[in-house]
């Protein structure tokens, strides 16, 4: 698997489990009177940016997991 392969699938694993975490908040966020329909890219950007944080080798570690468990539960019965 490529780095771009492996940012891209990390990425997109870090903004679910993070809309997860975050989803009350967001929900107050998305429903505030001052919220509207073109900040969404802003706000998913800004989120985004807390993939900064992790090295390569973590994303790498991460995604490797994250194949590994699907492959676990594709398995079992």
């Amino acid at each position: 698997m490529s780095n771009k392969d492996i940012d891209s699938e990390f990425s997109s694993s870090y903004l679910q489990r993070l809309t997860k975490e975050l989803s009350e908040d967001l929900d107050k966020v998305r429903n505030a009177d001052d919220f509207k329909a073109d900040s969404v890219p802003f706000l998913v950007h800004a989120l985004a940016q807390g993939t900064s944080q992790f090295s390569k080798e973590d994303k790498r570690r991460v995604v490797q997991a994250g194949e590994t468990d699907a492959t676990s539960r594709e398995k079992s019965p």
